[in-house]
C-alpha cells in the first residue's frame, strides 16, 4: 500500500473532520448570535497520521480488509467546554442529530468514571455520512467532548506517555493523579459559581454589542456630512463608556438610530 492509497483511503475522512467541525463551530455562533450562552467553547478537529495508523495496525494485528470499523478513532473530533454541565449539553445536541447526519454508536463515558491515570473525558463514536468523488460512505468519526482544564491535563499526560513510550515513572503517574484530583476540584469550583461567571460573560458581550453599534453609527454620520453632531456624540459615548454606564449606553445606542434614521429619510 503506497502513498497514492493512503491518500485516497483518507478523503473522506479530511472531508468528514472539515464538515463536522463547521457544523459545531457554525452552532457555537448561531448561540453567540441570538444571545445565549453556548455549551461550546471551541473546537477542533484532526486526522490520524498514516504512521499512527500503522502503528495501532501492528500492535493491535489488525485485519486491513476491517480497518475501518475496527480504529474507529481515525477521525477525531475535539469539543472543549468551559463547565462540566456543557458537556453534557454538547451529547445531547449530538443525539438530537441521529437521524439527520450523526448516530450514535458507542458510548464511553469517563465523566463518571475516570481512567486510573485520572483520565477524564465523554467519548461518541458517531456514523458520518460523506459524500466524495468516489460515492457516498458512512465513516466512523470520534468525538472527544471535555472541559478545557481536563484538556489542559489530557495534553501534559499525552506529552509524558509519548516521552516515556507508554511507560510513565511511577512518581510522575502519582503526581498526575494529584494534578487530576485538583482540576476536578477546579471544575468543580467553576461549576459552583457557573451562574455568577456567565451573568458576567453575557454584560461583556451586551457591552460589546452597544460599542459596536454606537461607532458604526458615528462613523455613519461622519459619512452623511454631519461631523458636527457625530463629534457631540463621540464626547457623550466617552463619557459614558469611561463610567460602563450600561443603561445610558442603550439609550445612546436608540438616539443615535433614530437621528441617522431620520437625516437618510431627508437625503
Amino acid at each position: 500500500m503506497g502513498t497514492k492509497y493512503w491518500q485516497e483511503f483518507l478523503i473522506p475522512y479530511h472531508q468528514a473532520v472539515d464538515e463536522i467541525v463547521l457544523k459545531f463551530t457554525s452552532l457555537k455562533e448561531q448561540y453567540e448570535k441570538i444571545g445565549e450562552y453556548s455549551p461550546i467553547e471551541s473546537v477542533y478537529g484532526r486526522v490520524k497520521s498514516v504512521a499512527s495508523i500503522l502503528e495501532k495496525i501492528h500492535n493491535y494485528g489488525v485485519d486491513i480488509e476491517s480497518l475501518e470499523e475496527t480504529i474507529q478513532d481515525i477521525a477525531g473530533i475535539r469539543i472543549m467546554c468551559q463547565f462540566e454541565d456543557d458537556i453534557y449539553e454538547v451529547v445531547e445536541l449530538i443525539r438530537k442529530r441521529t437521524n439527520c447526519d450523526m448516530e450514535v454508536v458507542k458510548v464511553k463515558d469517563y465523566l463518571s468514571e475516570a481512567k486510573a491515570s485520572g483520565y477524564k473525558s465523554y467519548h461518541l463514536i458517531i456514523r458520518y455520512p460523506v459524500f466524495c468523488v468516489s460515492g457516498n460512505q458512512s465513516i466512523l468519526v470520534e468525538i472527544q467532548i471535555r472541559t478545557l482544564a481536563m484538556n489542559f491535563w489530557s495534553i501534559i499526560e499525552h506529552s509524558l506517555n509519548y516521552k516515556y513510550k507508554e511507560n510513565i515513572p511511577e512518581a510522575i503517574k502519582t503526581r498526575l493523579i494529584n494534578a487530576a484530583n485538583a482540576v476536578n476540584d477546579v471544575d468543580r469550583e467553576m461549576s459552583s459559581i457557573r451562574e455568577e461567571i456567565q451573568s458576567a460573560q453575557r454584560l461583556f458581550g451586551l457591552k460589546s454589542s452597544l460599542v459596536t453599534s454606537i461607532l458604526d453609527n458615528i462613523g455613519h454620520l461622519y459619512k452623511l456630512n454631519h461631523g458636527d453632531k457625530a463629534s457631540h456624540y463621540e464626547k457623550i459615548f466617552d463619557d459614558l463608556f469611561a463610567q460602563e454606564d450600561i443603561i445610558q449606553l442603550i439609550l445612546l445606542r436608540k438616539e443615535l438610530e433614530s437621528e441617522v434614521n431620520k437625516i437618510e429619510s431627508e437625503v
